[in-house]
């Protein structure tokens, strides 16, 4: 690239910040993941040997191009490749001196420190927060656990299924009691831990904005319980107002009614009614003009109150005609509605295509990985796939380099003694 094509490019939003990742399995690395993408250098800590526990945490793998005879052996767990692309991975044993004194050095050069051990877990290794900002004001220290650094669960060990039902998440998820297949139901994908990435990724941005400011870094507190129970938006909301726990409505709305799913002849499709006047244009189309001038539909309080007979009548209808007539008809009526999708249907469907949220990046296994793109959309600084999620121990020697301008000797030294 020429010298003027050069600084032509956008730079990355977090271009010259410094992530010291020392956590695993979801949380966390999907909060770096999220600060490598927008540019920042992510440095992940794993363990000699193992790693982060997902690259266990298969089938499937990614089918190995490099394997012998090229017949595609097990790599890299898909698990592990979902959330970190764009790092570079060092393996450090911290349970030696040695090890604890190379992550303190790494955290001297770091603007960002992530960890989700147990609470306290740390001090030991003299890894804390209060061990670090003392040698390194400026670091923004990230800490995420299941239940946070005080109250009388913070010893506990915290999993998102855990969280879910304790969260009570599932109390509002799942068939109602009475229905075939009730009971609660976790969400299909471990989402308390992706929210809590996201919310430590602005967490993270926050305390950088306010160093700006003052000049000092801070700690972060962050628990999966306290994202689930804030999570709960509208219906934590609805039991603070009203007083009473809202109930398991399967696929329904508590407060929006058609906002659910409906069989047809082929499946089933989602009616998602949000207004007065999406009611009649779904109550044309349905052959029902009626229902928008009934004053037990015409409002959506109304509707609420009359949830059961309507939903049955609109059921008995919908049930006439296949998903695609149906969701046709409902267009060209200006009705959201739409199809359940399995995910070879979503990653065929023309407007996930057309936003590019399938990309493929070149991995030392596979010379095509494909992966989820990154959602978020900047003009002016976009952002880049720079590197495919690493094998592990990949940049140890680059690493210690780049950041402690260690040299060849030295590193081959701790190699020697195992601690990396």
């Amino acid at each position: 690239m020429a010298a003027d094509e050069q600084a032509a490019a956008p730079a990355a939003a977090l271009a010259g910040l410094r992530v010291l990742d020392l956590s695993r399995v979801l949380a966390g690395p999907w909060c770096s993941q999220q600060l490598a993408d927008l540019g920042a250098d992510v440095v992940k800590v794993e363990r000699p040997g193992s790693g982060d526990d997902t690259r266990a945490w298969g089938p499937p793998w990614l089918a190995r191009d490099d394997a012998e005879g090229g017949d595609g052996g097990a790599g890299e767990s898909a698990y592990f490749l979902s959330a970190n692309r764009n790092k570079r991975s060092i393996t450090i044993d911290l349970a030696q001196p040695a090890g604890q004194a190379l992550v303190r050095d790494l955290a001297l050069r770091a603007d960002v420190l992530l960890e989700n051990f147990k609470a306290g877990g740390l001090a030991q290794y003299g890894l804390d927060y209060a061990s670090l900002a003392a040698l390194n004001p400026r670091l923004v220290y990230c800490s995420i656990t299941g239940f946070g650094q005080t109250g009388p669960y913070a010893e506990r060990p915290g999993y998102d299924f855990l969280i879910q039902g304790l969260g009570g998440l599932m109390s509002v998820t799942g068939r109602p009691d009475g229905e075939p297949g009730a009971g609660p139901l976790k969400v299909g994908v471990a989402l308390t831990d992706v929210m809590t990435g996201m919310y430590a990724t602005v967490a993270v941005l926050a305390a950088l904005q306010r160093r700006h400011v003052s000049g000092r870094g801070q700690h972060i507190d962050l628990a999966l319980l306290d994202v689930q129970v804030a999570a709960l938006a509208n219906q934590a909301s609805n039991y603070l107002i009203g007083g009473q726990a809202p109930q398991r409505l399967g696929n329904a709305h508590p407060s929006i009614v058609p906002y659910q799913d409906f069989p047809t002849a082929d499946g089933h499709m989602i009616v998602a009614v949000g207004n007065d006047g999406q009611f009649g244009a779904l109550a044309a189309a349905l052959g029902r003009p009626q229902w928008a001038q009934d004053e037990r539909y015409a409002s959506n309080p109304q509707r609420v109150r009359h949830r059961r007979e309507l939903v049955a009548m609109i059921a008995a209808i919908t049930r006439t005609r296949g998903t695609g007539d149906w969701i046709a008809a409902m267009e060209a009526a200006k009705v959201p509605c739409g199809p359940i999708n399995t995910l070879d249907r979503v990653f065929a469907d023309p407007q996930v295509r057309a936003r590019g949220l399938r990309v493929e990046m070149a991995h030392p296994q596979a010379a095509a990985l494909p992966l989820v793109a990154n959602p978020i959309r900047l003009s002016e600084s976009p952002v880049e796939y720079r590197r495919a999620p690493p094998l592990l121990g990949e940049h140890t020697a680059e690493v210690l380099g780049d950041w402690l301008a260690l040299d060849g000797e030295a590193i081959a030294v701790l190699r020697s003694r195992h601690v990396v």
